[in-house]
């Protein structure tokens, strides 16, 4: 194991640095500063929890007021900010509301200030990845952090240590913890036999990136004699045996030759312009030096420390020097010659436990932040897999991201039921077969659900077990990785279904009882768990559990260039009756005692760190209970998500099929319930059928219509049907459509995965493409294409004021519905037996409409009823629905035509 006692005393610290004992603990934990000797190793503190000392007599934010001044009152109007703004923009008027916007306000702020007492910045809040887990170092070892605040010791075993918790995993001085519960473990790399040690602390290697680039066969001392004889000007900074003459000079002036070798022994130190005054006065009798003019700007504004400035002289001659950063490369070597020197501290492909010594007694657990994990299978328990491939066969990028739409047509996806066969899918296979079939439908996102690691199989994803890897079931996070770049490459967004609502109960593999105790990650007590699902429910209040979640949303924006998610069920975080209640519409339901205030603000910090970080970022709101302002701006009092669900859709839609006679169905409901709120509907996502519809016991509504048809009447009734349902439900809401994975062709199975009511069989996990050949299916493909096209060539859900359709015919009697959007015309005539020769719909403008699609041509499995001369039909001025002019259009029963304005005509 590398020494801690031998890294070089200091490297050059910028000269207008604000050097505090604050800024020190924090330059080191960037990797700017190298520790002095035996300089107490703060690494996880700095980073991950900032336990940093604050100076004597330095104001905590904690202390600050929390009162809202009018100051600062006026600071917020001034910057945009207003807590209650979405409901003054929508004239809602609810005292009670209004103050608990005003209030969560207020706790968001306080929040925010508390946060930046751990964190440099929310950025920061949002980049655990960066430190915590497992990490190669430059100093020839690997870093294991992972948060345990129950703990009393923390260890790695593994396969690469013979499973010892002891052996190798954690020595005295390598490892310990802050006062957060902040683990951190040293493993080293060792040096094979006959091999000596790098005599430099720059001698760095290629891990990821160069593979086998800086082999120069130079030495170390020619190097750095290089760089001294052609760089460096007199009086500059030099390398001179292991250490930066400048730098340890300054050190030395600042600390004295036997300065503070630990955080406890550097104490207090005054601030640098006192230090500065001093020093001037110390050395103003000394003779001039050649080193470069530099002095304080005293311009009378207040800065950040102090800066400085140099003669013109000296800016000419840094300006026209170039970089010496081709001495430093050449101080770098290759992965070949890494492995040739050295013995990796923990190998790619590792299987490794963390080892905690708790009041309850010893625990193995697979690590909180592990980035790859194999479930328990076979008898054989859970670990993780170390995954650091060699460069040469590590994943890398070919496509950028493609442009982010204005409109969405998403295409859902469960990879392990994507195959034909039963079975279970993998990554791989589902990028050969599924994703073209995407390109091909005229979809320009996937949304997957289930990727997250997941012990069970049968729960479809949705009980997480480790939130940072990818499941192993479908192959490794480089076949993930291939399947995002592919899906790019062909202009599909990839979004994932993200369950940060609750978690897994499960104990070894998951998060419940991490370190032993009851309320690590969760609310301890019944909040801590669902009462209906069985799952954990985060304690969205601890700061740690915001670094968790938040750096889990960014970690899959960083590493696997995922464009956005959809939260999962955002009622059962939302409210302590976990959203089964009744909800009458009254805004005091949304902010009363059930209310999770903590879950709220952790929304409000998700979206507005994912959309700083990402600006292109997708984010999608899952939730029954329609909480107001989902999709308002958080400055405005919002949540700040880009769409939300529309729920009702398709349970509407079912409730119709399995317990509404054809004849009753309501005209008005339909176009109530999909318009939903009409100040909101430009963010709203609709579908006629998710996954819910289809998965472990429910009915697709293929399955419906179309698996009972027994003659063919019947099929051409549930056909007419599943076409009429889904044109409308795409074209008469907002900017974004969703839609299972078979659904568009009349999948008529549903799903059912492997458990103990089907004896685990498979017969029902997956998906049979071979229909898409011929008959029905086919046809219903061909119709799910041209509604598609619709959109892909006319931009059809972005049609209308404000984007919006107008809707100006709803006839409950004879069961049409037609509406408006933009240059189109939309006719549904839903009624069971009764077809119209010549109905009257009112338009807006006098012209030629032509049939764009029509539901019942033959070439979507139709009757062909609309002959072609009847495909045109020109408007006569009869004010009808309110307009000047109306189309008089054939309408046979359960069809649907959409007419499209191809000439004007001046009236």
């Amino acid at each position: 194991m590398i020494s801690l006692t031998n890294p070089p005393q200091i490297s050059s610290l910028p000269l207008n640095s604000s050097f505090s004992k604050r800024n020190y603990t924090n330059l080191y934990s960037y990797g700017r500063v190298f520790l002095p000797p035996n300089f107490k190793n703060n690494r996880c503190r700095g980073k991950c929890s900032a336990t940093q000392s604050q100076p004597e007599g330095s104001k905590q934010r904690s202390e600050r007021p929390r009162k809202k001044t009018q100051q600062q009152m006026d600071t917020d109007k001034k910057d945009g900010i207003d807590p209650v703004g979405f409901l003054n923009k929508e004239g809602i008027t609810n005292k009670a509301f209004a103050q608990f916007l005003r209030e969560r306000y207020k706790a968001l702020k306080d929040l925010k200030d508390e946060i930046l007492n751990r964190h440099l910045n929310l950025q920061e809040l949002a980049s655990g990845f960066e430190i915590l887990g497992m990490h190669r170092n430059v100093q020839h070892r690997v870093d294991y952090v992972d948060w345990a605040p129950g703990a009393r010791y923390c260890s790695l075993m593994g396969d690469f240590n013979g499973w010892s918790p002891t052996e190798n995993a954690a020595r005295e001085g390598h490892f310990g913890h802050d006062d957060y519960g902040y683990w951190f473990i040293i493993l080293e790399d060792k040096l094979r036999d006959g091999e000596e040690p790098d005599q430099v602390y720059f001698q760095q290697y290629n891990y990821v990136d160069e593979y086998d680039k800086g082999d120069s066969g130079v030495t170390i001392e020619e190097i750095f004699k290089k760089a001294n004889d052609e760089y460096w000007e007199p009086g500059e900074d030099r390398f001179i045996k292991s250490r930066y003459e400048l730098a340890a000079k300054l050190y030395e002036q600042i600390f004295g030759p036997n300065g503070p070798q630990t955080e406890e022994e550097l104490e207090d130190i005054p601030d640098p312009e006192t230090r500065y005054k001093a020093w001037k006065e110390e050395h103003k009798d000394d003779p001039p030096s050649n080193l470069p003019s530099y002095d304080v700007i005293d311009d009378g504004k207040e800065h950040d420390g102090f800066e400085v400035v140099s003669d013109p002289v000296t800016s000419e001659r840094f300006k026209t020097k170039k970089s010496p950063i081709a001495y430093w490369l050449e101080t770098r070597k290759g992965r070949k010659a890494w492995l040739e020197k050295y013995t990796p501290g923990i190998p790619h492909g590792s299987k490794y436990r963390v080892y905690f010594n708790t009041p309850m007694g010893p625990l193995e657990r697979v690590p909180a932040w592990a980035t790859y994990v194999i479930p328990e299978a076979h008898g054989n328990q859970s670990f993780a897999v170390h995954w650091e491939p060699p460069p040469e066969s590590a994943y890398k990028w070919r496509h950028k991201h493609p442009p982010k739409p204005k409109s969405l047509r998403i295409y859902e996806c469960h990879v392990g039921i994507s195959g034909q066969e039963p079975g279970i899918s993998t990554f791989k296979e589902f990028t050969k077969n599924v994703l073209t079939h995407v390109k091909e439908a005229g979809y320009n996102a996937i949304q997957l659900i289930g990727v997250l690691e997941h012990k069970d199989y049968f729960t479809v994803g949705y009980r997480v077990t480790n939130f940072f890897a990818v499941s192993s079931r479908f192959g490794t996070p480089d076949d993930f990785k291939h399947l995002v770049d592919e899906a790019h490459g062909l202009g599909l967004l990839v979004f994932l279904d993200i369950v940060h609502s609750y978690a897994a109960a499960d104990e070894m593999v998951g998060l419940s009882y991490f370190d032993g105790s009851n309320d690590c990650y969760f609310h301890s007590g019944k909040r801590g768990n669902h009462k209906f699902w069985g799952t954990r429910m985060f304690k969205y209040g601890d700061h740690d559990v915001l670094h968790f979640l938040l750096s889990n949303l960014n970690w899959w924006m960083v590493e696997y260039q995922i464009d956005g998610f959809y939260f999962h069920s955002l009622s059962s975080m939302m409210y302590t009756h976990n959203g089964f209640a009744t909800f009458t519409g009254d805004m005091e339901e949304y902010c009363n005692q059930y209310v999770d205030t903590d879950a709220l603000l952790y929304l409000i910090l998700a979206n507005e760190i994912l959309h700083v970080l990402h600006p292109n970022v997708v984010t999608i709101a899952e939730d029954v209970t329609l909480y107001p302002g989902l999709c308002e701006a958080t400055s405005q009092g919002g949540l700040g998500f880009d769409y939300f669900v529309n729920n009702s859709a398709s349970e509407m839609w079912l409730s119709f099929l399995e317990k509404v006679p054809e004849r009753e169905w309501s005209m008005s409901k339909i176009v109530s319930t999909l318009i939903g709120n009409k100040n909101n509907a430009h963010k709203m996502l609709l579908y006629a059928e998710n996954h819910n519809q289809s998965i472990s016991g429910g009915r697709s509504f293929a399955e419906i219509l179309i698996g009972s048809a027994n003659t063919e009447g019947s099929l051409l009734r549930g056909c007419s049907l599943h076409k009429m349902i889904r044109l409308i439900t795409f074209t008469i809401g907002g900017p974004a459509y969703l839609n299972f994975m078979g659904n568009e062709f009349g999948h008529p199975k549903k799903v059912e995965f492997p458990m103990s009511s089907n004896k685990f069989s498979y017969s029902l996990a997956n998906r049979r493409w071979e229909l898409l050949k011929d008959g029905v299916h086919s046809t219903l493909f061909a119709f799910e294409k041209d509604m598609m096209k619709l959109d892909a060539d006319d931009r059809i859900l972005l049609r209308g004021s404000k984007g919006l359709p107008n809707i100006h015919h709803v006839d409950d009697t004879k069961m049409v519905i037609s509406y408006l959007r933009g240059p189109f015309l939309f006719v549904y005539n839903f009624h069971p037996t009764n077809s119209y020769e010549r109905y009257s719909i009112g338009v807006e403008e006098a012209g030629e409409y032509q049939i764009a699609i029509n539901t019942d041509e033959k070439i979507y499995g139709g009757q062909g009823l609309i002959s072609q001369d009847q495909y045109v039909q020109r408007t006569i001025s009869r004010r009808t629905d309110g307009a000047r002019f109306c189309v008089e259009v054939p309408l046979p029963s359960r069809t649907a035509q959409v007419y499209k304005l191809t000439r004007i005509l001046r009236v």
